[in-house]
């Protein structure tokens, strides 16, 4: 028997809960950005967002047919070949060029950075396929897009399979005119480029340019393919930025209440004293902490136990929080309190919870920690990363 398949959550102290269905209203929302023939590439780094890389992948393929997949490194792309992911998976980040080799054996395809990069993987792993990357103003990784004959030197290199070309947009999620202007600056620069190579009879295969706030923009002449990231998973990177995007979120947190107890006014509660009741108080014990992943710097915020808020009490342990449940009646051990998604009426966004810690939603969800094992809405248990997930029972 696999865990919760027949217990459900019964045996579980916290847990992630994966919504599939939520990853088809979000593409069928994206859609509504694309223009005719352009395919997207799921962005699947840092363990999808901390929605399980394994089962992320499964469900789009198998569900949605989503055959185009991104990740950061090379461990990343081999993990989810092992695991029966197929199409195609770019590796976006840097791998040493010594490692090449097994990017050819999983046939994986690797960002090339620049030209000497391209060079040396040229010789150390010919036959790999290949996107060259090209800066249009990030400054991180990628050819200068004004270079143009070493961009034409590499997607003419006849050992490597050079199968696209793409670049990032720094600030596609800025709302300020300059902002904006920069924005608009990126996409010219690489729609020239295309227009350019396209003027010499080179085509580079898929050509790709915008990530989710890019996505809104609508589409980019000459491009065939988006890398949606963040808002694949239903959520925006904050609760403020560009509208557009409402999303469906994908992901909920969830744990159970250990202990229920009551303390008088001007007890501490938790670590360090910096918390202590302004009244007497009827707190909840929640096993769930920062070891989990969820911030130690959470301030101002609240769970949901039996469809209300339940506000924060104390710092964040590494196992354990505490919640105050003077106003929630009926609260005791082995209630489920939802951190992230909803219960009732009431409803807490990873936005909201990023904004409480001070960061972004992209970092909150990313963090999450390997001991919230992932269930699907279904309370069916697939472990950290979808891995005991058998074929066709999404």
């Amino acid at each position: 028997m696999r865990l919760g398949q027949e217990t459900g959550v019964g045996r579980l102290r916290a847990w992630r809960e994966l919504h599939p269905e939520a990853f088809g209203a979000n593409i069928r929302e994206l859609g509504r950005f694309l223009g005719p023939e352009v395919r997207i590439m799921a962005v699947v780094k840092a363990n999808a967002y901390g929605h399980g890389d394994v089962m992320t992948a499964s469900v789009l393929q198998e569900q949605f047919g989503i055959r185009d997949f991104a990740v950061a490194s090379l461990e990343e792309g081999i993990r989810l070949r092992e695991r029966g992911i197929a199409g195609r998976i770019l590796i976006l980040g840097y791998t040493p060029p010594e490692a090449l080799g097994e990017a050819v054996h999983y046939e994986l395809i690797q960002t090339l950075a620049d030209k000497e990069y391209a060079r040396e993987a040229a010789v150390k792993a010919p036959g790999l396929g290949a996107h060259l990357k090209i800066n249009t103003g990030m400054n991180r990784l990628g050819v200068n897009v004004g270079e143009r004959e070493s961009i034409l030197e590499i997607l003419l290199e006849p050992r490597l399979k050079i199968q696209g070309i793409f670049s990032h947009l720094s600030m596609a999620d800025g709302e300020t005119p300059a902002e904006q202007a920069f924005t608009r600056e990126q996409t010219e620069r690489f729609s020239d480029l295309l227009v350019w190579l396209s003027r010499l009879g080179c085509c580079p295969g898929d050509r790709h340019l915008q990530s989710s706030y890019g996505i809104l923009q609508g589409p980019v002449s000459g491009c065939n393919m988006v890398r949606p990231g963040i808002f694949l998973y239903g959520v925006r990177s904050s609760l403020g930025g560009r509208g557009g995007f409402t999303g469906t979120p994908a992901l909920s947190i969830k744990a159970k209440v250990a202990m229920v107890r009551q303390v008088e006014p001007g007890e501490p509660v938790s670590y360090g004293n910096g918390f202590h009741a302004d009244r007497a108080m009827k707190l909840a014990v929640l096993t769930i902490g920062y070891g989990d992943g969820i911030p130690r710097s959470l301030s101002g915020g609240c769970c949901l136990l039996h469809g209300r808020r339940a506000p924060i009490a104390g710092r964040i342990c590494m196992d354990q929080m505490v919640v105050d449940v003077s106003k929630i009646p009926g609260v005791r051990p082995g209630d489920t309190a939802v951190l992230v998604g909803r219960d009732g009426a009431e409803e807490i966004r990873a936005e909201e919870m990023a904004a409480w810690a001070g960061t972004i939603t992209n970092e909150l969800l990313c963090r999450l920690g390997d001991r919230l094992l992932l269930v699907t809405g279904e309370t069916k248990a697939w472990g950290n990363s979808g891995e005991d997930r058998q074929k066709n029972t999404a």
